[in-house]
């Protein structure tokens, strides 16, 4: 099994007009005809209408805000941290083709290496984008990111833990039967430009603009897979399986999203012993709008709040949400301990890669060693050998201001069980040269997790998700050109959260921490061909429910996410678990009886759940 994660972009945002294999259906915003297969606006646009609302002091944070009234023209996009022109000395993108050769000539086959030298927007940072076609006068909802934006780099959206459940605008109020969690997803422009990537707890300026955030409305673009965007990812979704209903786990950013994928839970600020302690009073989050603001956050932003204790409703931002959570018709749980501050965006893991504990007084923004269990302990436990292959990881150990490496999205760099282990730190993780060395010498683990490097994660503003396809496409070609790796290997593909971007499909409540937008899922396999389109409810923590299905293992702790149980499907509506909180385990990307013999006749357990015998580690892994 290969997990591998680029970043920030959600499903609409990339297959928003995929049109799939004849007796396949797919949620986008297409069939939902939202827009036309051209990209224009559709006959059902208005179903994505976008409004502002009004919201200050002391009212309070809210995520249904009140008086909503719909944007006539949304705020022009804009350019945000975007690279103006290339640069050798500090891409993206490159100015040379040797330049760019040496920093990636590992990742990237050599006829996709140009890719690193075009994009960069020949606009200054934080203005008005105008390679955006009719930036000034964008009607109030999606538009298209005609060509050549696919090849630039963008500006992105704020994403964020507060401001993402703030953008959903879910509420019980707004169910519908197609809809029952009630989450409309028409705020994503209103929150961008009143507090967008956080105030760091600072007063709103004076005056205030739409470029006060440097955002606009870029969680409104998408791309057009028949304008030939996202080639290769469409290529994969055509010949083999994907989900159009893979959430990401978590509100908000990187950080939170990809501790899931190793934990299927959430971190909380500790004392560096493991103990649940209280954080620094400017790390905690306060989304109450500044008295004479539109929605400015008292305390926010990447160098400012970014814990908050969810066990107590009358801490700032919690009581919106648990009250939400209570008024569903089913029993959502928030899950959060008493008198834990859990992480909710983006902190630097508290080591270093040679498993020394990060300096606070440094680097504050850092949370304290985890105590909490991943699934790496448990394949450990088994003697089931795993690695995490980082691009960087060798250049972040020796220093990390010089590294792509990205150190956030490793969900064992936070642990104190796998990074206090010198043994445990030189098997499991590893680097990009190590990937290939092993599949090379037909030595791959079992379980492999994979993150490309900043330039070519495919983030909007530091790479290209053009640059991210060529990542992938590499190390799925490497493994199909060995027969007997490709017979018994799984490739899933995803991103670690939305990016902010808008997403048109259902989100399901599990927690205080989410889920959020889709994303993509794609699962390339000889056991998943045939361009399937699975409507099956999942996010990051049915990754560890796959593992642990296909090895027979234990969820990882009593409280993961991991021992929710998978949906059951039933009605009109495919994409809402009647059994809800429900997570699947991705089982069904796959026919595992093709060309393998037929290990349990299709016979189901009769539970309801979709496993087959309790799949307990017979399929050809």
């Amino acid at each position: 099994m290969i997990i591998i994660v680029g970043e920030n972009r959600t499903f609409d945002h990339v297959f928003g007009t995929y049109q799939p294999a004849r007796g396949q259906s797919v949620w986008n915003l297409l069939s939902r005809g939202i827009v036309n297969a051209d990209g224009s606006p559709g006959p059902n646009f208005r179903k994505a209408q976008q409004y502002q609302a009004q919201l200050s002091a002391p009212a309070g944070f809210s995520i249904a805000p009140p008086n909503k009234t719909p944007y006539g023209t949304l705020p022009a996009p804009e350019t945000g941290g975007a690279p103006t022109a290339a640069s050798d000395a500090s891409p993206p993108p490159f100015a040379t083709h040797d330049a760019a050769a040496q920093a990636e000539g590992t990742a990237l086959e050599a006829s996709d290496i140009d890719q690193l030298l075009t994009g960069a927007t020949g606009l200054p940072t934080d203005v008005k984008d105008s390679r955006v076609a009719n930036y000034n006068a964008l009607l109030s909802g999606p538009y298209l990111l005609q060509p050549p934006l696919y090849e630039a780099y963008m500006g992105g959206p704020v994403h964020r833990f507060y401001q993402a459940w703030q953008q959903a605008d879910c509420a019980v109020a707004h169910a519908s039967r197609e809809n029952p969690s009630g989450c409309l997803g028409d705020l994503f422009a209103w929150v961008e430009t009143t507090i967008g990537a956080g105030s760091n707890g600072k007063p709103q300026p004076t005056p205030f603009t739409d470029q006060t955030t440097g955002e606009g409305s870029n969680a409104l673009g998408f791309y057009n897979v028949n304008n030939g965007d996202m080639p290769y990812f469409t290529q994969l979704a055509r010949q083999y399986s994907m989900s159009d209903n893979y959430h990401q786990p978590v509100m908000g950013g990187t950080g939170a999203n990809s501790i899931m994928i190793g934990a299927a839970d959430a971190y909380y600020y500790t004392d560096g012993n493991g103990n649940a302690a209280t954080p620094p009073s400017d790390q905690i989050e306060n989304p109450d709008p500044l008295a004479g603001t539109n929605n400015w956050y008292t305390q926010d932003g990447y160098s400012g709040g970014s814990y908050s204790n969810c066990s107590d409703a009358s801490q700032p931002g919690v009581g919106p949400i648990r009250q939400y959570l209570e008024s569903l018709p089913y029993d959502p749980k928030p899950n959060c301990a008493s008198k834990h501050y859990y992480l909710l965006n983006n902190y630097n893991p508290g080591y270093n890669g040679d498993g020394t504990v990060l300096d606070r007084s440094k680097s504050p923004y850092t949370i304290p060693p985890s105590p909490v269990r991943t699934i790496g302990d448990t394949l450990l436990d088994r003697k089931i050998p795993w690695k995490y292959y980082g691009e960087g990881w060798r250049s972040f150990i020796k220093d990390p201001s010089k590294s792509v490496y990205c150190n956030i999205c490793n969900p064992f760099l936070y642990e104190t069980s796998i990074m206090t282990n010198q043994q445990v730190r030189d098997t499991h993780l590893a680097d990009l040269p190590d990937l290939y060395a092993d599949i090379g010498a037909g030595n791959l683990p079992a379980v492999s997790f994979v993150k490309p490097g900043g330039l070519l994660d495919g983030h909007p503003t530091s790479s290209k998700f053009g640059l991210y396809e060529a990542f992938v496409r590499k190390l799925v070609d490497a493994v199909k050109s060995d027969p007997k790796l490709w017979a018994t290997t799984a490739i899933l593909i995803t991103t670690d959260e939305g990016g902010g971007y808008y997403d048109s499909g259902y989100v399901q409540p599990i927690d205080y921490f989410g889920d959020g937008s889709r994303i993509p899922m794609i699962a390339v396999s000889k056991y998943s061909a045939g361009g399937r389109i699975s409507h099956s409810y999942a996010d990051h923590a049915s990754l560890v429910k796959f593992i642990e299905r296909n090895w027979g293992l234990p969820p990882i702790t009593g409280r993961s996410r991991d021992n929710l149980p998978n949906p059951v499907q039933r009605g009109k509506n495919p994409y809402v678990p009647v059994n809800a909180p429900a997570i699947g385990d991705l089982f069904d990307l796959f026919d595992f009886r093709r060309g393998s013999g037929d290990h349990d006749n299709g016979q189901r357990d009769g539970d309801g759940d979709g496993d087959r015998s309790g799949g307990k580690g017979w399929w050809p892994f």
